[in-house]
């Protein structure tokens, strides 16, 4: 698997990144045994979680699967900090949570840093300034070798990087990650330029638009699928609508017409866009994950990609169109 540098940085990882959202709870410790040894044989590396994954069980179970089936020097692991269960407080991003909140992410991943460390919302409560001190503090005591945020929107982003550029000695950010497929567009409005602008790396969760993109609810919900669930119903059902059924119509065609299946044809489509460093990827079965990972020799031809482009544009107006000629 090819490996790409994330934003300007050193730091390099595979192209496909592996999530375990689902690990500790609908993945038990044999799947993901069998999930990561496919994900390592495709030459694989970053593996992608965070402290509210299974309330900590997916960094556990991560945990029991280093050094005895895969060297910890051959992973870039990646986790997060800043959700939390609270019915007032979604997000906490306050220096003394998240520096807490990565000592016991460390405790269960049992390694004593993270390759990636990542803010997983913004919190509208503490001063982003806090917020970012606790990532220069993360890097310097070396529990964190680099750092970056998540589902922060374009100014939010945009404030973030100037902030840790202006003065020496702050750490710059790596890589946000965010929602981006053929189905969900929006990053591409304000953040992705703010990332580009920055350097700073994309990683792209649900790039397969929460499993809508593979075209299995194309004729209906299958009981086993992610949309039957009561878990998960709510989060598949905005992509099943007109405009959904549309895309997903134009990737299965496209896919017929290469010989390959529609899970393919949106992840190649995905993985190719400017900024975007690696999509995650999220199975429920090595089988599922041997599927995906195939896209690696697939690269959409220009006019597909054009095609796919068009069908799926967002709609982008004002001010992001040049409106001079109308004054």
């Amino acid at each position: 698997m090819q490996q790409r540098h994330l934003g300007r940085t050193g730091l390099r990882v595979s192209r496909l990144g592996l999530g375990t959202m689902t690990w500790g709870r609908d993945v038990d410790e044999h799947d993901a045994a069998d999930q990561l040894k496919v994900f390592m044989d495709a030459g694989g590396t970053l593996v992608d979680t965070a402290d509210v994954y299974a309330d900590g069980g997916a960094e556990y179970l991560l945990s029991r699967l280093i050094d005895d089936l895969v060297p910890r020097s051959e992973l870039v692991i990646a986790t997060k900090a800043g959700s939390v269960p609270d019915r007032d407080r979604r997000f906490d991003g306050s220096r003394g949570h998240l520096l807490r909140a990565l000592d016991a992410s460390l405790a269960r991943l049992g390694t004593d840093y993270v390759d990636l460390w990542q803010v997983h919302a913004f919190d509208p409560d503490t001063p982003m300034e806090e917020t970012l001190h606790a990532l220069d503090l993360a890097v310097s005591s070396g529990r964190a070798r680099y750092v970056g945020v998540s589902n922060y929107c374009g100014w939010q982003l945009a404030k973030a990087s100037t902030w840790q550029r202006s003065v020496p000695g702050r750490v710059p950010l790596a890589g946000t990650q965010m929602e981006y497929s053929l189905l969900q567009r929006g990053i591409e409005r304000e953040v992705l330029p703010a990332a580009l602008d920055a350097g700073i790396g994309l990683l792209a969760s649900s790039p397969l638009g929460r499993g809508v993109l593979t075209a299995k609810y194309r004729h209906g919900t299958p009981p086993d699928s992610r949309g039957a669930s009561p878990t998960f119903g709510a989060f598949v059902h905005p992509y099943l609508d007109e405009r959904g059924r549309r895309i997903v119509d134009a990737v299965a065609t496209a896919a017929d017409g290469l010989a390959t299946t529609p899970l393919q044809v949106a992840l190649a489509w995905i993985r190719d866009r400017e900024g975007v460093t690696a999509p995650v990827l999220g199975a429920r079965t090595a089988t599922q994950l041997q599927a995906a990972l195939q896209v690696e020799s697939l690269t959409l031809p220009t006019e597909i990609r054009n095609a796919l482009d068009d069908i799926s544009a967002p709609v982008h107006v004002y001010p992001d169109q040049n409106w001079t000629a109308l004054y």
